[in-house]
């Protein structure tokens, strides 16, 4: 009932989700426990029923001193900071829909001292924040001249820690910034095609183990500008209900139907399958063009790893194509940081498109498609982000091939392998001890990706307040990015992360878990701390 990346059309097709989604939840599934599975059975565990209650009664309370305050500004006791319509503009469309400028004014006005923090130095496992305050609760800002500096870094998606400062490290970069420069002003297709740009093509076709690739300069526009290209009308899309907002646009912009299957959720999807295969396009029933499955290898929001050899089985079964994101995957998971193709042991040739980003694991900017070579040649010539968008920069493109050369061992040493088993570790040790606490998180034990559940909107501000109080940089989101039921804490792992770093965080972790009562989990786990005590630091 909630999508993530979509607004309301209105106050009252928002009130009616809500309450259809308040009614669903109080009628008994917040009682039970839900499956989804990963690359095993994957439970997410469901807080005491006073839990959910007590969220709604919270976002209640808000919202009707929202009213409140929106009717003291109406008669001009109290004064509307934002800017506001001119009478004489009052006939024309408005600017911004209802909801989302109530939400904006009466809730995230409030507390969204919690995001955008101004971060004034590199944001490597610790980094420094500007101080700022606000006089007129979070309508404005100014800053203290106060830097806080050492602040553990706990949301970045630096999973193997290179992005780094590094002097020797980067003098490849460097030299390649020198004899290029920082941008090349033009498309693949005009002059703005260099040599080191065919070189991490062929790279990334070797890493992936697959016939060729291409790269492109955005993560995000790899999704949204790629799939229109795969993809029209006369075309089905099978899509997890929580891909991406990259990939939920790619798929809009197509122009293909779209269908929506429960997450990780085979039944669900092959129910999908069949039905498309059996009864084709609505009204005329002619066989679909083509039937895609699009997927992601581990989910942001959730921390699940997608079900990747059962999902290859069925587009075979079904002689559908597989459209695979491994943006947060490829380099954080798998034993030689190859993604859930090799951590499920899935030959990368069934899967027919394979999308990555270099921003989260390499340290750096852009993605790339891979996959078979008539494949990529089509995409050269047909896409959008391939015809008319710049090439990468020179200097970006470089420390891909650092990265991924370090990460194959192409550099001479074992770092990039120590890097992927090091993250491996922390990733073991930090979820073990989460729940040997007592908190209830989301995802795969293998994902770095590590969601701590917090629920009620108030605890949700104070966690935040509290952990920086403490020099830790957190993450949290709420609704409508999640479920109105799931608030949390996103936790993202990192080789830079080390083991007494892991134990300061862990060591707040626990004291504000018990000040703010957020140890909601119910479950017995078998978990001495001696036993994970006894882990080295590599």
């Amino acid at each position: 009932w909630v999508i993530f990346g979509t607004k309301p059309r209105s106050l009252k097709r928002h009130r009616s989700l809500l309450l259809a989604a308040m009614c669903h939840s109080l009628c008994g599934s917040l009682l039970q426990q839900r499956n989804v599975p990963g690359c095993k059975q994957e439970v997410l565990e469901q807080a005491p029923m006073y839990v959910a209650v007590m969220t709604y009664l919270g976002f209640g309370i808000v919202t009707l001193f929202g009213y409140f305050r929106d009717f003291l500004r109406a008669v001009g006791l109290e004064k509307c900071h934002l800017a506001q319509e001119r009478e004489e503009q009052k006939d024309f469309v408005p600017l911004y829909q209802d909801f989302e400028n109530f939400y904006t004014r009466n809730l995230y006005m409030r507390v969204r001292d919690n995001w955008n923090r101004p971060v004034c130095s590199l944001p490597g496992p610790v980094f420094d924040l500007m101080e700022r305050v606000s006089d007129d609760y979070n309508w404005t800002f100014r800053f203290t001249g106060r830097t806080l500096h050492n602040v553990i870094n706990m949301g970045s998606y630096n999973y193997l820690g290179f992005a780094e400062n590094e002097a020797e490290s980067l003098k490849t970069v460097a030299d390649t910034t020198l004899r290029y420069g920082v941008g090349v002003c033009s498309t693949r297709h005009e002059i703005g095609n260099l040599s080191i740009h065919e070189e991490l093509e062929e790279l990334v076709a070797r890493f992936l183990g697959v016939e060729s690739s291409m790269t492109f300069g955005m993560g995000f526009a790899t999704n949204s500008m790629n799939i229109p290209a795969l993809v029209g009308k006369g075309c089905l899309i099978l899509s997890d209900e929580l891909n991406h907002t990259s990939l939920i646009l790619g798929a809009r912009l197509s122009g293909a139907t779209i269908r929506v299957f429960k997450h990780n959720n085979m039944h669900s999807l092959e129910k999908m399958l069949r039905e498309a295969v059996c009864s084709g396009q609505p009204r005329t029933h002619r066989p679909w063009k083509k039937i895609l499955i699009m997927v992601e290898g581990i989910y942001s929001m959730e921390g699940s790893v997608v079900r990747l050899a059962e999902i290859v089985a069925l587009k075979k079964k079904y002689r559908a194509y597989l459209y695979l994101d491994e943006a947060h995957s490829i380099g954080a998971v798998g034993p030689s940081g190859r993604g859930v193709t090799e951590l499920t042991g899935v030959n990368p040739a069934d899967v027919d498109v394979m999308m990555g980003t270099f921003t989260k694991s390499f340290g750096a900017a852009g993605g790339y498609i891979a996959g078979r070579k008539e494949l990529v040649d089509y995409l050269r010539t047909c896409s959008h982000s391939a015809v008319y968008a710049t090439a990468l920069s020179p200097p970006v493109t470089e420390q891909i091939l650092r990265a991924m050369k370090c990460i194959m061992g192409k550099d001479g040493s074992a770092e990039g392998i120590r890097r992927i088993r090091q993250l491996a570790e922390n990733t073991r040790y930090f979820r073990a001890r989460l729940k040997e606490m007592g908190f209830i998180i989301y995802g795969n034990d293998h994902s770095p990706v590590v969601p701590i559940l917090l629920y009620m909107p108030g605890k949700v501000v104070a966690f935040a307040r509290e952990m920086l109080e403490r020099k830790i940089g957190v993450v949290v989101v709420g609704f409508p990015a999640t479920p109105i039921t799931e608030a949390r804490a996103r936790f993202c792992l990192s080789a830079g992360h080390t083991r007494a770093m892991l134990d300061q965080v862990l060591h707040h972790l626990n004291e504000v878990g018990d000040n703010l009562c957020l140890k909601f989990s119910r479950r017995k786990h078998d978990l001495s701390r001696a036993s994970l005590s006894e882990e080295t630091d590599s």
